[in-house]
């Protein structure tokens, strides 16, 4: 089983270089993508064998088409390596591992035929349509953004997405993943033969919580996807999960195995977010979690 774990980052970069110590094995290889509006020298530590640094570099912001775009550039160089991963684990910033590189490993090889992701069909509890019908234009086009946002609080900036998908399902998501090689390769083939959609994409809201999940949701693999192992606490009327504290770990280790039941169904958490490197005392406690638990 070999796995690259793509990874989208802007800060945090202690954080990362703990995440690559617990993961590292001879079966994986880290993709990284440092946003162009943050300082590459912060990351200069991050440095190895197995970790290479997405080019070029983008300017990502929240919410916006940027995060697809550059998560595609994280999976093209994936595939375009001579390794040939079988996993693709994408993980947002603030991730952090609940076990071991080796524990993960070895779960991934016992459901190897499943993808994992978070989907749900649109409308429902969060995710209303209006998510993909209101446009909403990029940063790089402030003045349509402007007066998008102004036309969108009388109304008027509404789209029915099946005129422009007519053959697509909205479905959403969080926006962290894990995909076979297989599923990963259909995503940008049905991406680069399908341009449409990618073109509408870019004029909505969050589009990492629905560009992939939508594509994989109409395809093949529809029928092979399971609840996502990354664990987040979401508050009921947050847009972002909460930061991790105490409670949360304690909850981490008083379990031998993290199991959730929710509205995404069953399964076993391997990561959680979010940490950070304001609270690296949360991190170090983590890791000695892992070392109780997998060694």
């Amino acid at each position: 089983m070999k796995i690259a774990y793509l990874m989208l980052l802007h800060k945090d970069p202690v954080l990362l270089k703990r995440t690559v110590s617990i993961l590292s094995s001879e079966n994986c290889e880290f993709f990284v993508h440092i946003d162009r509006k943050s300082d590459i020298r912060q990351f200069s530590v991050n440095s190895g064998y197995n970790i290479r640094l997405c080019e070029p570099r983008l300017p990502v912001y929240w919410s916006e088409f940027s995060q697809i775009e550059a998560t595609m550039l994280l999976i093209q160089q994936a595939l375009d390596c001579a390794v040939h991963y079988d996993y693709f684990v994408f993980l947002q910033g603030s991730t952090f591992p609940l076990r071991s590189g080796e524990y993960i490993e070895s779960f991934l090889q016992e459901n190897r035929e499943w993808q994992f992701m978070n989907l749900v069909k649109m409308p429902a509890p969060g995710y209303p349509l209006s998510k993909i019908n209101v446009l909403r234009y990029t940063s790089d086009k402030p003045v349509r953004r402007f007066a998008m946002r102004a036309l969108a609080k009388l109304g008027l900036a509404e789209r029915d997405y099946r005129r422009y998908l007519p053959k697509l399902d909205a479905y959403a998501g969080h926006a962290c993943w894990a995909m076979s090689r297989e599923a990963c390769q259909y995503v940008l083939e049905f991406a680069l033969s399908n341009p449409h959609v990618e073109a509408y994409f870019k004029d909505t809201f969050v589009p990492e919580e629905s560009f992939f999940q939508t594509i994989l949701g109409n395809s093949p693999f529809a029928c092979r996807i399971r609840k996502l192992f990354v664990y987040a606490d979401w508050p009921s009327l947050g847009a972002h999960p909460a930061m991790l504290d105490d409670k949360h770990l304690r909850f981490f280790e008083a379990h031998e195995k993290v199991w959730i039941d929710d509205e995404w169904g069953s399964g076993e958490m391997l990561f959680a977010r979010k940490f950070s490197d304001d609270d690296l005392r949360l991190v170090e406690r983590t890791e000695e979690m892992i070392r109780k638990k997998d060694y």
